[in-house]
């Protein structure tokens, strides 16, 4: 069955960050002649990889788990749009706004616009991917709004004017000595004799976030997971910075993909134990916010919550596809592969990295955009055996890859392949003709353009000495 929400269109081109200025290949090539880079990553991953393994052996029921949450994302995709429409109702019913976002540009009209009303022109910002998705701050400092973000790994990025790497730890290509040079360039007010000491950068980050939190009114954050039945929102993080943003401003702006909606409270039963055990390798988060509409006195006393698609419906058109808005935003699918490990997150161009991004980014902007991100996998299997709602990435890798646009050289020798195996006769006759192959030597070598550049980055298997047909013959 077919599902639309009736915006089954991709995100647009010209903003946000989820296409790449050039394609995977030649950025990983960039990525893997910085060894620094490679240390940090493999450094990193290793480290979340150890301690996630340890507090997953510790549940005897975690294959349960992961069972449980892939029926009850399957179920909320088959559902989503009634789901969504119970969310809207039970927001607006305890007092919240909801706006419906087609894409990137409205979401950031959204946003803007109620920055704009409330008067103030600086934002403090809770970790979303998804206000990074739609470039959200490009548009708020456009509009002369000063976007701050709280998360320290998300501040490094910012204050150092670059991208994040990686869904969990944004940072994580840089090493603490990259770290001091940023806050010393580039963070107001710290003190000139900052060392690299993780405890005094944490220090630095705390002093300069404390005085932003207490003076600034509005904050924009992202979803964990939206709650259809009660119109809860949920955040979980590690530092406290979102409990702060979701608290102290007059005004709290949310925007959510889609996907994050789920049916109940007791679901988050399920995703509260699988998403930190897969993620940060915690048993349970350390600050888990839900907030419900507006409580008078108490808490933020205007909420807005922006359900954004920009793109999502396409890719629940997807019958294969779909499986990719299962993700819970854990990152543990970077942290088991080999490509992303060598390479980083900036080798794929989008905000979403790793081996999610390398199916989830092509689908929300139309494969064509992102071409070469579905070959950006060993196709090992490693990220489908650590996903916590066990998305088949693997298996969307290979539907994608053959909705890619190919070659004409390459379509014409499938086609000609196809031909040959239609017709028995033909068939052995290439078969006798394939023992030739064996002087075009190992890879292809010595095959005529264009065919070696099809061979460059495949083995061909050596001919056998005897065809099957050979062998049956002389029997």
């Amino acid at each position: 069955m077919t599902t639309f929400l009736g915006m089954p269109a991709r995100a647009p081109r010209g903003v946000g960050h989820l296409r790449g200025d050039e394609p995977f290949p030649v950025a990983a090539r960039t990525a893997l002649a910085d060894p620094q880079l490679r240390r940090n990553l493999n450094h990193a991953t290793t480290t979340i990889r150890g301690k996630s393994g340890r507090v997953i052996a510790e549940l005897p029921d975690w294959q349960e788990l992961r069972s449980a949450g892939s029926a009850l994302k399957a179920h909320t995709m088959a559902n989503l749009p009634a789901l969504l429409e119970q969310l809207e109702a039970a927001v607006t019913a305890a007092g919240g706004v909801v706006h419906w976002a087609a894409d990137a540009n409205e979401a950031n009209r959204i946003v803007t616009e109620l920055v704009q009303a409330t008067g103030e022109q600086r934002v403090i910002k809770v970790k979303s991917m998804a206000t990074q998705e739609i470039g959200l701050n490009e548009a708020l400092e456009e509009a002369g709004i000063t976007p701050v973000e709280t998360d320290l790994a998300e501040l490094i990025v910012q204050l150092g004017d670059d991208k994040p790497s990686h869904i969990l730890v944004p940072a994580i290509h840089r090493n603490r000595a990259e770290i001091r040079e940023i806050f010393l360039r580039a963070m107001p007010g710290v003190d000139p004799s900052l060392t690299d000491d993780p405890p005094r950068l944490a220090g630095a980050a705390r002093q300069y976030l404390r005085q932003t939190f207490l003076s600034t009114r509005v904050a924009v954050s992202g979803a964990n997971f939206g709650i259809a039945e009660t119109g809860t929102l949920a955040v979980v993080e590690s530092e406290g910075n979102g409990r702060m943003c979701l608290t102290l401003p007059d005004t709290l702006i949310t925007v959510m993909g889609i996907e994050k909606v789920v049916p109940a409270w007791q679901d988050l039963e399920v995703f509260l134990q699988l998403l930190p055990r897969a993620s940060t390798g915690e048993r349970m988060n350390p600050y888990t916010s839900m907030w419900t509409g507006v409580t008078p006195g108490d808490g933020p006393q205007n909420f807005h919550l922006v359900l954004l698609d920009n793109g999502r419906s396409a890719v629940l058109a997807d019958e294969v596809g779909r499986q990719a808005l299962h993700c819970i935003r854990c990152s543990a699918c970077l942290n088991v592969c080999p490509v992303y490990q060598r390479t980083g997150g900036h080798a794929y161009g989008s905000v979403y990295p790793g081996p999610i991004g390398a199916v989830l980014s092509p689908q929300l902007t139309g494969v064509a955009d992102n071409a070469s991100l579905p070959y950006a996998s060993s196709l090992c299997g490693a990220c489908f055996d650590a996903c916590p709602v066990k998305i088949d990435i693997p298996a969307i890798l290979v539907h994608l890859r053959n909705e890619t646009p190919h070659p004409r050289s390459e379509a014409a020798m499938m086609a000609a392949a196809a031909y040959i195996m239609k017709h028995p006769r033909l068939y052995a006759r290439a078969q006798r003709a394939a023992k030739l192959a064996r002087l075009v030597g190992r890879r292809g070598r010595g095959l005529p353009p264009p065919l070696n550049g099809w061979s460059a980055s495949r083995d061909l298997p050596a001919p056998p000495p005897q065809t099957f047909r050979d062998w049956w013959a002389k029997r």
